[in-house]
């Protein structure tokens, strides 16, 4: 069926046990990325971030051959398509949380999503996400965050501390333009791999990148903001709040371009 999406389990279709543990125990961790010509860009970073995560929330990493093993089964016959990656355990839960070992793998494989938007105008909001440096599955505060701010009228949300610094937003990191400099914002926030992969790029793009504070009260300081994350390599914002941005196409093309410029890495 198109647009279907298949769950396997260390290599296997996911069982019921299974799919029920993951819907009634949120916690586990995950990265997500789109897969290109049986390779991924930035690989080397997916699975660092996975053997991280398995250390810090289970005690253990899965490995990097076991991993890679995975998800070339997982996208075995397929051109193209998104992977999700997670982590879990039967073993943890709430009222058993002291389990340590070796997660399990569960792999969902789909069609590749578009692109977030084009454009994007976005409401500031106070938040910030438990363990931010964690790409981890309670992601109940990342949907009502954008919930309320489409139900505002904006698109999605940009979340800021009490003092108004400005750190990540609800499935995206942020970059501020400033003439050729791109400016990344220094706050506990999750690290993108699409963040890192146009940092990576910008060199060869003619631009240069700095992580440094960022206050929603300098915002119109800048020339431009953009938003980015695996499926949405730049995104132009529109305006944050009452603050309007001339993203020029022009830069966003650039910071594509610095995106694509990082190899496809083979699976």
């Amino acid at each position: 069926m198109a647009g279907a999406v298949e769950l396997t389990v260390d290599g296997v279709p996911a069982t019921q046990d299974d799919l029920t543990h993951v819907a009634l125990v949120n916690y586990g961790a995950y990265t997500s990325f789109r897969v290109e010509r049986g390779g991924v860009r930035g690989l080397d970073l997916h699975l660092a971030r996975l053997a991280a995560e398995a250390v810090e929330l289970f005690g253990e990493p899965v490995g990097e051959a076991r991993l890679r093993e995975l998800m070339r089964a997982a996208v075995e016959g397929r051109d193209a398509c998104w992977l999700r990656v997670s982590l879990f355990s039967q073993e943890i839960g709430p009222r058993t949380p002291d389990w340590s070992g070796r997660p399990r793998v569960m792999i969902a494989a789909s069609p590749p999503p578009p692109p977030l938007a084009d454009s994007v105008r976005l409401q500031v909001q106070t938040y910030g996400r438990e363990a931010p440096h964690l790409k981890h599955v309670a992601t109940f505060g990342l949907i009502r965050a954008r919930r309320m701010a489409r139900q505002a009228g904006f698109d999605d949300a940009l979340f800021v501390n009490a003092e108004g610094q400005v750190s990540e937003g609800s499935l995206w990191n942020a970059g501020f333009i400033s003439g050729d400099e791109i400016v990344w914002p220094q706050a506990p926030m999750l690290a993108g791999v699409a963040q890192a992969l146009v940092h990576r790029g910008l060199g060869g793009a003619g631009l240069t990148g700095r992580i440094a504070p960022v206050h929603v009260d300098d915002l119109a300081e800048f020339d431009g903001a953009f938003i980015c994350n695996s499926a949405t390599p730049a995104c132009a914002v529109a305006s944050i709040g009452d603050q309007t941005f001339a993203t020029s196409p022009a830069m966003i093309d650039r910071l594509r371009s610095a995106w694509a410029s990082n190899p496809v890495q083979p699976i």
